[in-house]
């Protein structure tokens, strides 16, 4: 806030901090002069609600709400912070510094607009700005290409549940997955959707850009209160590829990945299986609560590495953390992406040997797909239809051909 010599002369309060003690979060302070200049005005909890009732309070664009872990004994006071706010138009920005996800679902569910972990990360503050000052008639409708599909209440379908984990950054585990679900999905005869592709990476989840498609708020509500959840708000969750593929996309914004309990996983779980043959996840690097959650429910459980380092000693620390724990480390099957050419002895040699020193069974190999792979991630569209003589994508398909025999086997066995 400005300190001019008349009222006239003041910066108008745009923008407010309400905080606790603002002093506690001075990397909140210097973003709010880099985004707002003078234009911002700081208050206490307390103070927050009186001020909404001041003829001020009708220029103020958003506040930013900061909290830490002491603050979670006053959360109905936060709580009608946020509602009169919403009232008054006012847009809310959530900062929070070890807060739990009982009391973060709980805020965000109260009408809080943008969440941001504290300490801020670059820029962060500036961007969530830049996203609420976009005008609601910017959100197109829903394009053709994601239409949503009517589940059935009578499904009893027992769909196998196929697994893609990245042991590391850029192991292409998104890739695999969004090109494998879409190759079951041609696989299909029905004119029933039967493969279901759900993005568990709720922070930097990428399958709604392999493919192109929206990310629905649905998502986060549907995750917020899967106690309610049913086929309907779960199908509404949904959107379509082609009207072959279903996908769960990740939410629009980031949220902590314990902002959902195993018991919320193995709820969408269970319920996409009763509705779909397959049912592919695509993971999160980071081992999480409800990772043994996936990992009990599944039938394959894709490891992905590359022939380097980093991937060899993520896989051992894996490796020893589910043993550890007496997991069954048994399911993950490890994928080898960027493999040695057939000629490349040298390469097979050292793939060998890696698998030796690891004791592990390297059961696929993809070869080094090149630029297309890009291209089609960028394009959000499956090698299949950008580049089908793509190796990979040939080797891709082996595969999903192989697991669709393998289910079909399976149900006529059962």
């Amino acid at each position: 806030m400005t300190n001019g010599n008349s009222q006239a002369d003041a910066a108008p309060i745009a923008a407010c901090t309400i905080s606790r003690d603002v002093q506690n979060f001075d990397l909140l302070i210097e973003d709010m002069e880099s985004v707002m200049g003078e234009a911002w005005g700081d208050l206490g909890f307390t103070d927050a609600l009186a001020f909404f009732y001041q003829p001020e309070a009708e220029a103020v664009e958003f506040v930013a709400l900061a909290l830490d872990a002491e603050d979670e004994e006053n959360l109905p006071l936060i709580g009608e912070i946020i509602t009169q706010a919403k009232s008054r138009n006012i847009r809310i920005i959530l900062v929070a510094e070890d807060v739990t996800p009982a009391a973060l679902h709980k805020l965000l569910r109260q009408g809080a607009d943008e969440f941001i972990p504290y300490p801020l990360p670059e820029q962060e503050l500036a961007a969530a700005v830049e996203r609420l000052r976009q005008p609601k008639e910017v959100a197109a409708p829903t394009p053709a290409p994601a239409r949503t599909h009517k589940l059935h209440a009578d499904s009893q379908r027992e769909g196998a549940v196929i697994v893609s984990h990245g042991l590391a950054g850029g192991s292409g585990a998104s890739t695999f997955a969004v090109n494998l679900a879409w190759e079951l999905a041609e696989l299909n005869t029905t004119d029933r959707p039967n493969v279901c592709l759900l993005d568990f990476d709720l922070q930097t989840g990428s399958v709604s850009t392999y493919l192109d498609l929206p990310r629905r708020e649905a998502v986060m509500e549907m995750l917020s209160e899967t106690e309610a959840m049913d086929e309907d708000i779960f199908g509404q969750s949904l959107v379509s590829f082609q009207d072959k593929l279903q996908v769960l996309t990740a939410p629009p914004d980031m949220v902590p990945l314990d902002f959902i309990t195993p018991e919320d996983i193995l709820r969408v779980v269970e319920t996409a299986r009763s509705h779909f043959d397959f049912v592919v996840i695509d993971m999160p690097h980071t081992l999480v609560q409800w990772t043994e959650t996936v990992l009990t429910l599944s039938h394959v459980y894709f490891a992905m590495i590359e022939l380097d380092m980093r991937s060899a000693q993520n896989a051992l620390r894996v490796k020893r953390a589910l043993q550890s724990e007496d997991l069954p480390f048994e399911k993950l099957r490890f994928l080898l992406n960027r493999a040695p050419k057939f000629t490349d002895l040298n390469g097979k040699s050292r793939v060998k040997r890696m698998a030796e020193s690891l004791g592990i069974s390297i059961d696929v190999q993809l070869p080094d797909g090149g630029k297309p792979i890009l291209h089609s991630c960028d394009h959000g569209q499956p090698l299949a239809i950008s580049a089908p003589k793509n190796p990979v994508r040939k080797e891709i398909a082996k595969l999903a051909r192989s697991l669709h025999e393998l289910g079909r086997s399976d149900a006529e066995a059962a």
